[in-house]
């Protein structure tokens, strides 16, 4: 895939480091033009000319629940889905709905940061229940299910470890959900970027009834067709009660999502199959060259993700107080680990062309020299 020149273009990505030899490989957005269906639908939609106030059609449903199909397996009602102005929105909107001000919302960190700030917007407080490097730790999870305990935050595929959660993972935790008669919010944002072979991602409202009246999940094109400027997610709530006070949640505060979101997300899961298929491969062959690169380095490490497209750094054992700053000393933009409850970590974007990735990982190699 061609170099794109994203500079000069309010790049979120890129233009943090303006002025400064800085190669950004942080930020979860890719530095690859959006799927051609998208664009086209785009371009109908603004040569039609009028863009008016826009209500959120049934065909966003029906798109969402013909991808679901195809690619996970998992039959929706279209009725059950919802439209968001973005991932995060929804995320805050769902906290506002579940428990009570003062009761407790568990989140296996590190995370995604927003997920670390959801309950508290909501008077909510955040339990942090650290996993055991990649992998769940359920002794620990139990003992924070107090009896404040009232949601169980999810995020899967796991950003930033980049672990898909097996079919038995998740039904351990349906389990626990049970047992603890939790509610879920579960983020799928990144469902559709499994990498590994062999893997797949299973949506955890799928798992059973019981498990879905409980769950809402949210889920976006942002990540999988490089949309997250248009400011468009879906939430799912197959439970009525819910999705109707899910809907009762805004306070008049939400704006819906824009037109051009809505209609890139339709074109996105009605047409973008085929540019998706060719897309996995390149992240794949990206991920394993990352990964290897950091392997090959005294005293970084990092386990191969299994989806995203993030490589999850532990520097720890280099001792070094900042390391997103040590990197920085060495032209080479990363995610800092902190905001995500993962000290002395960092996280690298490797969603780029194959000559900007080469040059980010020459970098890496000069910050972790000697």
């Amino acid at each position: 895939m061609s170099v794109i020149d994203r500079r000069n273009t309010g790049s979120e990505k890129w233009e943090r480091w303006q002025g400064r030899d800085i190669l950004p490989m942080w930020v979860a957005d890719m530095d690859f033009a959006a799927p051609p269906c998208v664009l086209d639908a785009l371009r109908a939609r603004l040569d039609h000319g009028v863009l008016g106030y826009t209500r959120t059609m049934p065909t966003f449903g029906e798109a969402l629940a013909g991808w679901l199909r195809r690619r996970h397996g998992w039959a929706i009602d279209p009725g059950w889905v919802l439209s968001a102005p973005g991932m995060v929105v929804a995320m805050d909107q769902a906290a506002r709905i579940l428990g009570e001000p003062g009761s407790d919302g568990l989140v296996l960190t590190p995370i995604y940061p927003p997920f670390l700030r959801a309950p508290g917007h909501a008077g909510r407080r955040c339990v942090r229940v650290p996993l055991a490097g990649a992998e769940i730790d359920w002794e620990a999870l139990e003992r924070a299910a107090g009896p404040a305990a009232n949601v169980l935050w999810l995020c899967s595929p796991h950003n930033p470890t980049g672990r898909v959660w097996t079919r038995a993972e998740l039904e351990r935790l349906a389990n626990f959900v049970l047992r603890h008669d939790l509610h879920v919010v579960s983020d799928e944002a990144w469902m559709d970027l499994v990498l590994e072979p062999g893997c797949r991602h299973l949506p955890f409202a799928s798992l059973s009834p019981e498990i879905a009246a409980r769950t809402i999940t949210i889920v976006a094109p942002s990540k999988t067709f490089n949309l997250p400027g248009l400011s468009c997610a879906a939430v799912i709530i197959p439970d009525a009660a819910l999705r109707s006070a899910y809907g009762k949640a805004d306070l008049g505060l939400v704006p819906w999502p824009n037109l051009l979101g809505l209609t890139a997300a339709e074109a996105a899961w009605s047409r973008g199959d085929t540019w998706l298929d060719g897309l996995l491969p390149r992240l794949r062959a990206n991920r394993d060259a990352s990964h290897a690169a950091v392997n090959s380095l005294t005293g970084l490490t990092s386990r191969l993700p299994q989806a995203t497209y993030l490589t999850w750094i532990d520097c720890t054992e280099r001792a070094w107080p900042d390391p997103a700053a040590r990197f920085e000393q060495s032209g080479l933009g990363l995610s800092d680990g902190r905001p995500f409850d993962g000290d002395g970590f960092v996280r690298l974007n490797y969603a780029c062309p194959e000559e900007t990735l080469a040059e980010g990982l020459r970098r890496l190699r000069i910050c972790a020299a000697p």
